[in-house]
């Protein structure tokens, strides 16, 4: 009986999370098999994801670490040549266009190697290495029909009430995953 309370106000300070979490997760669900589906399937992505493995495919966890480790060194520095390619190459220019054509849906889109390491983005990221994160280890490692919808949060980034979704980026040849897309959706857009 002395515990009561306590399980009292852990369910009353969980309650407002699980409604928020599932209030729009029908719009989210809709979302992923239609407009993030697309994204994870454009020609764009899959050919960048391919080149970039091909690249990447050498690289262990030291060499992942440090580059990790430049990006978040460069994210507060004035000279950012890493940052600066990541941002101008063609694929993180084509998520930029499609962030904006979604008219504020949208708060940012990144794609992930088969190492969890960007590819593309439409918005600076804080680091350069998703792996360790659910929106990666939930997609590309678990299958082609995986999907990770996170909680909606507060993101500090985008300044939005968002929730992120992720799918694998999928080899339309083979049917594998290749890498990962993620997707902030403003909440307040749905």
């Amino acid at each position: 009986m002395r515990y009561l309370p306590l399980a009292v106000a852990f369910l009353c300070l969980a309650y407002p999370r699980i409604s928020d979490a599932n209030e729009f997760q029908v719009e989210l669900e809709t979302l992923a098999s239609s407009r993030v589906a697309t994204l994870a399937a454009a020609p764009e992505v899959i050919a960048a994801v391919l080149d970039h493995n091909r690249k990447s495919a050498s690289l262990d966890a030291d060499a992942i670490e440090g580059l990790d480790q430049v990006w978040r060194a460069e994210v507060d520095s004035i000279v950012q040549p890493t940052i600066d390619a990541m941002m101008s190459n063609s694929l993180s220019q084509f998520l930029a266009r499609q962030q904006e054509a979604s008219g504020g849906l949208f708060t940012e889109i990144f794609v992930m190697d088969a190492k969890g390491l960007n590819v593309g983005q439409s918005e600076l990221t804080s680091d350069i290495w998703q792996g360790d994160e659910a929106k990666w280890q939930d997609t590309f490692l678990k299958g082609r029909d995986s999907r990770h919808i996170s909680d909606i949060e507060q993101d500090d980034s985008t300044q939005t009430i968002q929730s992120q979704i992720s799918l694998p980026v999928v080899d339309p040849s083979t049917g594998t995953p290749i890498g990962a897309i993620t997707v902030g959706i403003n909440i307040e857009r749905l």
